[in-house]
């Protein structure tokens, strides 16, 4: 049976988020924590593939103790086990000293429940936007990565194969590997199910496994927290809004708007910026 680990972030909703103008900060005041929306369509992927070819499906987090709910949550759309991973020492982490934990989390996950055969991760967080989690911790598991996957093409259990296609600036890849792989997931890519009754149920009642950094004595201390964070915030502001009056493009047929509308562009820079030219 393939085992399969998803890594899920708690985050503040990134619709509820103000800045303070003053501190140039964010208010996190108030401010509601949902589960990062590109990790839940990694778990949907996760959780389409046990539907129909059997799989165990582990999902972890690395955060504060309220992070359990986002577990939960997970459980009760039908994961069938969860991971906090949390401590005091761990705050304050950048996505180098982020990913080597959670590296050193699924080393922890796959000596109790066997290898993983695939890991899913979002292509990024709403809060941080870096995408850099995911690739980092498959080069702690020295893992092969696949990174802005919109589809599985097919995923062969018994040769271990997998054909994913992935999302490019100028197009689109199809690429076959062998597992395990961890691979970054788009939006695009499912829909996400809503829990049943019982999943609810289910989720209310579970209780997340926890493990502190005491669960953990073989990694290196200065690598974690913020002592193993060397990312340094020089600057935060609001972006300025600019009013712009547009101009608005009317002919009789959709190509004829089309082309006036491409005729516009190449009037412009953007050629020019975008490589076109």
């Amino acid at each position: 049976m393939l085992h399969i680990v998803v890594c899920v972030k708690q985050v503040p909703d990134s619709r509820e988020i103000r800045i303070d103008s003053k501190t140039n900060s964010l208010i996190r005041q108030g401010v509601p924590s949902i589960v990062n929306f590109y990790d839940m369509h990694g778990l949907e992927e996760a959780l389409r593939i046990k539907d129909s070819l059997g799989a165990r499906v582990t999902v972890i987090t690395m955060g504060p103790p309220p992070a359990e709910k986002a577990l939960k949550e997970c459980i009760s759309l039908g994961a069938d086990e969860a991971v906090l991973v949390t401590d005091r020492g761990f705050a304050g982490a950048d996505t180098l000293a982020t990913s080597y934990v959670l590296g050193a989390a699924i080393h922890k996950v796959e000596s109790q429940w066997g290898q993983a055969d695939l890991i899913f991760c979002g292509k990024q967080t709403i809060d941080g936007d870096t995408g850099q989690v995911g690739p980092g911790i498959a080069c702690r598991l020295n893992v092969e990565q696949l990174t802005y996957v919109n589809k599985i093409v097919s995923l062969e259990n018994k040769e271990k194969l997998i054909r994913v296609q992935r999302h490019l600036e100028d197009g689109i890849e199809i690429v076959e590997t062998k597992l395990p792989v961890l691979m970054t997931v788009l939006k695009d890519m499912n829909k996400i199910r809503r829990a049943s009754l019982p999943g609810m149920i289910r989720g209310a009642r579970y209780k997340p496994i926890v493990w502190t950094a005491a669960d953990f004595p073989e990694l290196d201390r200065s690598k974690m927290g913020l002592k193993g964070s060397p990312t340094t915030v020089g600057k935060t502001w609001v972006p300025e809004v600019k009013k712009s009056s547009g101009e608005t493009i009317s002919a009789d047929m959709p190509q004829d708007i089309s082309k006036l509308a491409l005729d516009k562009i190449w009037e412009t820079k953007i050629p020019q910026q975008m490589g076109w030219l």
